[in-house]
Order: C-alpha cells, then structure tokens, then sequence
C-alpha cells in the first residue's frame, strides 16, 4: 500500500476523479461540474495505491490558517473495512500537520460518522443535507 500527494490533471488524479463518482455520486444520481474540478487545483489531493491501482483517495482544502477541510474521502468498494481508510486518514492528518494546520473538518455523511469517531473527530452542530444525505460537521484537533 502506497500513500502518496497526486498532482492535479495527472492520469492518477483521472483515477481520483474515477472512484469518487463511482463510490460517492454515481449512487446519489450526480456528478462533477468542470468547476468544481478546476476549483480542486488549490488542494492537497491524496491517493492510496496498490502498485498502480487507486484504491482509496481524500484531498484537503484550505480553510483560514489553521484548518484544513478534508472532503471526497472514497474507498473503493469492496476494500472498505479492510484498513485504507484509516491508513488514508492517518496520512491525511500527518499531511496536515507537516502543514502546519491544528485542526482536520469535515462534512462527514451521516452513515460514516461511527468511522470518524473511532479516529477522534467529533460531531459539532446539528444534522443537515448536502448532496441529498444527512451530513455532520466534524472535527478533530490535530
């Protein structure tokens, strides 16, 4: 298992972009617009390997100083529960750190909160919709 920063517009960053849609808007009916694509230039996009293969991805995105906001965490189906999510979220919050960001937020779906949890973010406000699911802001200090 390789962790490792893509670069944007790269043929790693097309797989990035692959197994989001497969795994978090293919199921809701959605899709990427070209902006929102073009606005991920400004973000640290991560990436877990098997040799050439993704198998799982997250980027960060700026937010003041101090934070970075972690979005798009995917794992393709059939590895999730076997550990690259967790390894992608240690990577993540190391990434962060090095950074120098005290703290990881998150718009966590309702459905992945117990995951974030167990890795010591906590819910912070009350539910809401995005992208038609429940969601919680999350947070962890680093």
């Amino acid at each position: 298992m390789a962790l490792k920063i893509i670069d944007h517009g790269t043929e790693e960053y097309k797989q990035m972009v692959d197994l989001r849609f497969n795994v978090l808007r293919k199921p809701l009916g959605l899709d990427f617009s070209d902006a929102e694509l073009e606005s991920e230039k400004q973000d640290v996009l991560m990436g877990c390997f098997d040799e050439e293969k993704l198998e799982g991805c997250c980027l960060l995105t700026p937010v003041g100083d101090s934070a970075f906001r972690l979005r798009q965490m995917a794992v393709m189906n059939g590895l999730q529960g076997k550990g690259v999510g967790r390894v992608l979220m240690s990577f993540a919050e190391n990434i962060a750190r090095d950074m120098g960001k005290k703290k990881l937020l998150m718009h966590a779906r309702k459905s992945a909160v117990g995951f974030y949890e167990k890795l010591g973010y906590t819910i912070c406000g009350d539910e809401f919709e995005e992208v038609t699911i429940p969601h919680y802001v999350m947070e962890k200090n680093l």
